[in-house]
């Protein structure tokens, strides 16, 4: 009998292999407490703060794609949103001071997530092909990358893209030449992972983000071409791929 082909599994970076919404709900934990105590005179509340911010956060997304500015940018926008609001000056003081706070996110020492390292090593022993697709900009994805060592085990095979779309993914498949019926993409965001491998008719694995950003959140609107799971966390990917490939072999 032939020996199974390796399946190709890209890996999504940011709160799939490592924690990241939470170090930016921490930030706007701290936004919040800001402005509401600059607007202490004005009915400004936390939730409607957060709101806002997020309204012109992903608004931001969608044009200059995972920037490292649009976050601090958002935090700005909407400061002079509230200040436009309520009719109080604007400071540049304050603006540089949320600048700051909004950079201070990239600076945080990031964790994996739970069984991150177990599960790379049982595909890795299995025989699998792992690369990694984030988004964002290259430096600070590398320096994450660096910082829970996961060049152990992609090595060069790492792809970054500021805008994550499916176009993205589609030239990722076709300049690399890979059999989208053993490739597999894996990860928290159902706008940025799931969608697009379904548009691309490989198979996609979806594990739900321990704290989730409403931008990731999209309707699923494709028809799977391949395998289409949703698994509750890392350390069920190995048995499932390996499950898969003896469904295929019977």
């Amino acid at each position: 009998m032939n020996q199974p082909k390796p399946q190709i599994i890209l890996f999504d970076l940011d709160d799939t292999l490592i924690h990241c919404n939470k170090y930016f709900d921490i930030v706007l934990e701290q936004f919040s407490d800001l402005l509401r105590t600059w607007f202490a005179a004005y009915p400004l509340t936390d939730e409607t703060v957060k709101m806002k911010q997020l309204e012109i956060d992903i608004a931001g997304v969608h044009i200059h794609g995972f920037s490292m500015d649009h976050f601090p940018a958002s935090l700005v926008d909407t400061y002079r949103y509230f200040s436009d609001l309520f009719g109080r000056a604007t400071s540049v003081m304050e603006e540089e001071e949320l600048i700051e706070l909004g950079k201070s996110v990239y600076e945080l020492q990031v964790e994996p997530y739970p069984d991150m390292e177990a599960t790379l090593e049982r595909l890795k022993a299995d025989g699998h092909d792992l690369y990694l697709y984030t988004g964002g900009i290259v430096t600070h994805q590398q320096k994450k990358i660096r910082s829970v060592k996961l060049d152990r085990f992609f090595g060069e095979q790492v792809f970054v893209r500021q805008h994550k779309t499916a176009e993205a993914l589609e030239e990722i498949l076709q300049q690399n030449g890979f059999d989208r019926s053993r490739t597999w993409m894996i990860g928290n965001s159902i706008r940025t992972d799931i969608v697009p491998a379904l548009r691309a008719g490989i198979n996609c694995i979806h594990i739900p983000a321990i704290t989730e950003w409403e931008y990731n959140i999209v309707e699923i609107n494709e028809t799977p071409k391949g395998l289409f799971l949703e698994l509750p966390t890392l350390e069920s990917v190995p048995d499932a791929i390996a499950r898969s490939i003896e469904s295929a072999a019977s």
